[in-house]
């Protein structure tokens, strides 16, 4: 036990309040202002040996533009930033997003009442946000060069009660899985919504058509038990060269979708897709631009009934809005979204649109979004050239 996190507690929660140092007793770790990240253990945590750090990329972006100056990346600043975030805290949670990421470790020990399923050794990938995660770095980040997302570290971190783990699938490197996790909730959720409509629901409050069991996935998937409908909902993705974007993608396909519509910021991205079949049509387009982005996109064919908002920048909200059909939904996934400029914007623009935030957990995401790469080879590659970035 820690009795020191929270001087009232007797027993640990579930979900991990007992961590909470600031303020204590009134907030969930992922509000909470500093975490408890000891090593010692409540009876049903989990305490996993840090590999690497996977930044979230709005968090990442815009940390890496806090600290350019006159265009040079000072990597210096930017790893003392995240180290002392992560020191001040004790989890990594970005002050200006309020995000985090994910990381991949090892077990190293397993709290006698912990119901995560995870034994001493195994290495995994964590499913829930670093933002919320109680966690101490031993190396100062010395190897990471503070140009990317992955960051390489010693440490420990926490695992809570309720908390989501994946242990590492052994057909794939560390970093392909490591990047197919950190977004497996986008093309879940996305897989789910398009069905809702192409299943002939009324949009996503129909009944959802599950993801796939484990056991299902190895024979195939949902996708292989029957034939999607000859006409699905048009699916608009912005951003969709990137990681979250092509998984998307490619689940709506899965789903049923009957056109799908991406659009990316440059002649790059768009020769990257175009490589693919991931897309019919690809749009290049500021997704920032209101009245850009909704002429583009009319003129490959949308309105969309569906628009996955994937793209890590600030200001896509309206755009988005205006890309939609009436009636149709948009599905953001950015932690660069502005939730309050989402709501006030479909107001005034009379946008009789739902509106979903991508929480990053549907039940079977992990699995799911494994099992795409695995029988993608489109989205396969393009996650094996970002490796190579």
């Amino acid at each position: 036990m820690n009795p020191e996190a929270d001087a009232t507690a007797t027993e640990s929660s579930p979900v991990g309040i007992h961590r909470v140092l600031e303020p204590v007793g009134s907030a969930l770790p992922q509000a909470a202002r500093r975490l408890d990240a000891r090593p010692e253990l409540w009876p049903d945590e989990v305490r996993i040996d840090v590999e690497t750090l996977n930044l979230d990329a709005a968090s990442y972006r815009q940390l890496a533009e806090a600290n350019t100056v006159n265009g040079v990346l000072d990597t210096d600043a930017l790893r003392d930033q995240v180290l002392d975030i992560i020191a001040t805290r004790g989890k990594m949670q970005n002050p200006v997003t309020g995000s985090g990421g994910m990381l991949i470790g090892t077990v190293a020990e397993v709290g006698p009442q912990s119901t995560l399923g995870l034994s001493v050794g195994d290495r995994v990938a964590t499913l829930v946000s670093l933002s919320l995660t109680p966690l101490v770095i031993t190396d100062a980040l010395a190897r990471w060069d503070g140009r990317e997302e992955r960051v390489p570290a010693d440490g420990h971190a926490i695992l809570f009660g309720r908390s989501i783990a994946a242990v590492l699938p052994g057909d794939l490197a560390p970093e392909f899985a490591l990047m197919v996790m950190d977004v497996c909730g986008a093309p879940a959720l996305v897989r789910r919504v398009v069905g809702t409509y192409a299943g002939g629901g009324a949009g996503p409050f129909g009944r959802p058509e599950p993801i796939d069991s484990p056991d299902e996935l190895a024979h195939g998937g949902a996708s292989m038990r029957a034939e999607a409908p000859p006409a699905g909902p048009t699916v608009l993705v912005l951003g969709g060269a990137g990681k979250s974007g092509s998984l998307a993608l490619a689940a709506a396909a899965d789903a049923g979708a009957g056109r799908r519509i991406a659009v990316v910021p440059n002649q790059l991205e768009a020769d990257r897709l175009r490589a693919t079949e991931l897309a019919d049509e690809i749009v290049i387009a500021d997704a920032r631009s209101p009245l850009g982005l909704a002429t583009a996109v009319e003129a490959a064919g949308g309105p969309a009934d569906i628009t996955v908002v994937c793209v890590d920048v600030p200001g896509c909200e309206q755009p988005a809005l205006l890309s939609t059909a009436q009636g149709g939904t948009v599905i953001f996934f950015s932690m660069a979204t502005n939730f309050a400029a989402a709501a006030l914007g479909a107001e005034g623009l009379a946008a009789d649109v739902t509106m979903l935030v991508g929480n990053g957990y549907v039940p079977g995401h992990a699995a799911y979004a494994l099992d795409l790469v695995r029988r993608n080879a489109d989205v396969r590659a393009l996650f094996e050239a970002r490796l190579t970035l």
